[in-house]
């Protein structure tokens, strides 16, 4: 029993103790190979944000198309000219299987598997295509909290809080406190029938595929990384129907600064098979 107990709190803190910051202090420097360099904070971006919103947006548009069957209210509240084009952007059987669309679109498609490491519970694999150096692969889901906002009781034996370089906080874990958090603050947001967020993240089939960057696991010496974690908000001219298909709230509801984003960035080309790895410590000098 006793053992059955230690194996289960060992396991526990093998998750845990990469966000744990006396545990981070101490062996941080102990692997040089796991961290992410980076000279100056203009220099933490491969791509620019240009590049990061044509991408995005390429694949809502493409998500929304291939079910306008269940966006006629959407449709609605949009220009005719808008509507034309969404229209015709439908084929004769438009495919309705996001990881589909998703490889149509961008030309690969990413999965959650078990990993292949160790204990490492699941990962995110390439499982269609080839993702090339540069794309935007991934895309880190959650509730956005500023650095003054309460975030103790959610971040609780909580592996998935990602601190942006800013102090930006992202719940990116999909049960418990976390997970109705996320779906309260989405709800309260919603513009009658526009929702401003997703939410199906939470589940096991998100309708965007990219929203499973929680999931990616971190590098080790056997292991390189071959993706990297990139800030980018999104900003206040973005499609208000593509709105749908970000995985990110903010905790406040009368927020002033953009929607903040995280996304992963291919480092190298990506083949079928191969699970993302990141780093998952940057070290700006």
């Amino acid at each position: 029993m006793l053992k059955s107990w230690l194996n289960v709190l060992q396991t526990r803190w093998n998750s845990y103790k990469y966000r744990f910051v006396p545990w981070i202090a101490v062996n941080i420097c102990k692997n040089e190979r796991t961290l992410r360099q980076v000279p100056l904070c203009s220099l933490d971006k491969l791509v620019s944000d240009e590049e990061v919103l044509l991408n995005i947006t390429k694949l809502f548009r493409a998500l929304f198309s291939s079910n306008l069957g269940d966006q006629r209210d959407i449709l609605q509240t949009l220009s005719s000219s808008s509507q034309t084009d969404y229209q015709a952007a439908v084929g004769e059987e438009g495919p309705s299987d996001p990881c589909r669309v998703m490889f149509d679109t961008m030309g690969f498609a990413i999965e959650r598997r078990p990993s292949s490491l160790q204990s490492a519970g699941t990962g995110v694999f390439v499982v269609m295509g080839t993702v090339p150096k540069g794309a935007t692969v991934a895309m880190y889901p959650g509730t956005i909290y500023q650095r003054y906002e309460p975030i103790f009781f959610q971040s609780v034996c909580n592996p998935f809080i990602f601190r942006c370089i800013d102090g930006v906080l992202i719940d990116g874990n999909d049960k418990g406190i976390s997970k109705a958090v996320y779906r309260s603050c989405s709800g309260r947001d919603r513009l009658g029938p526009i929702k401003l967020s997703d939410t199906t993240w939470l589940t096991a089939k998100p309708y965007n595929p990219l929203a499973v960057g929680q999931y990616v696991n971190n590098c080790s010496n056997d292991k390189a990384a071959n993706v990297c974690y990139q800030e980018f908000d999104v900003s206040t001219g973005f499609p208000i129907e593509l709105c749908q298909y970000l995985p990110n709230v903010n905790y406040r509801m009368d927020m002033p600064r953009p929607l903040r984003c995280v996304v992963l960035v291919a480092l190298r080309a990506i083949h079928p098979g191969e699970e993302l790895f990141s780093n998952y410590y940057t070290v700006v000098h």
